[in-house]
């Protein structure tokens, strides 16, 4: 119980929240485990809860009329997962798949509710941190419409390294494999555009393989690329 109400404190979603408030929705978490490749939700699924994660990666994409699959963010562990549906109960608008093993703290809506009627501090708080999203989404996808599809990749490397990968002097060697399918869907390209744009970054001495595994020689001159 105690490690359940520190998660949902440390979310920030619940800051200002006392005691006894935090403990009932301790109190009605769940744990769900996932293994790679699982579905957490697909898009247009009921908004039955909050999630957050507590290990793990999972995906969250969304489909295009040309049957692409999209990677709108990529939630770690302590990202939150539904915090719109919370509010507006609407159906899910966008799936969400483990890319590895993960664990799940899921909060039931209906629990949530309860606590969202009975204190208002938190309706206020819950907003403003939807608001940000939703800032920083247009942000990102405005910078899309600007940026070149090189500056895009070398971006996307550069701020996945900051999870992902180990610093090694002015580089960070990647922990996990992204494939050039994964790197495409976040990018929402083909994975041809998508490898001739690491070609060139591999050419320009910007990224390398070790190992079959990304490896950034120099992550200043590549955020500079970006």
């Amino acid at each position: 119980m105690t490690d359940r109400v520190a998660i949902l404190h440390d979310t920030g979603l619940f800051d200002g929240l006392d005691v006894p408030a935090l403990h009932a929705l301790a109190r009605a978490c769940t744990l769900q485990r996932l293994d790679r490749g699982q579905t957490l939700f697909d898009a247009g699924d009921p908004a039955d809860g909050l999630r957050v994660v507590l290990d793990g990666l999972i995906r969250v994409w969304i489909g295009t009329p040309a049957g692409r699959e999209v990677t709108v963010a990529l939630a770690e562990p302590g990202d939150l997962l539904g915090e719109i549906a919370l509010l507006d109960g609407a159906p899910r608008s966008a799936g969400a798949t483990a890319m590895e093993p993960a664990t799940i703290l899921f909060l039931p809506r209906v629990a949530f509710r309860a606590a969202f009627d009975a204190f208002p501090d938190l309706r206020t708080h819950l907003i403003g941190v939807v608001c940000a999203r939703l800032r920083a989404l247009t942000g990102r996808f405005g910078a899309a419409t600007l940026l070149t599809l090189r500056a895009r990749v070398a971006g996307l490397l550069h701020d996945l390294a900051q999870s992902h990968a180990t610093a090694h002097g002015p580089g960070a060697r990647f922990r996990r494999r992204f494939g050039q399918a994964e790197l495409a869907a976040m990018l929402g390209v083909t994975r041809e555009a998508t490898n001739k744009q690491l070609a060139a970054l591999t050419a320009d001495g910007l990224v390398a393989m070790d190992g079959g595994v990304l490896w950034i020689p120099d992550l200043a001159a590549l955020a500079d690329a970006s």
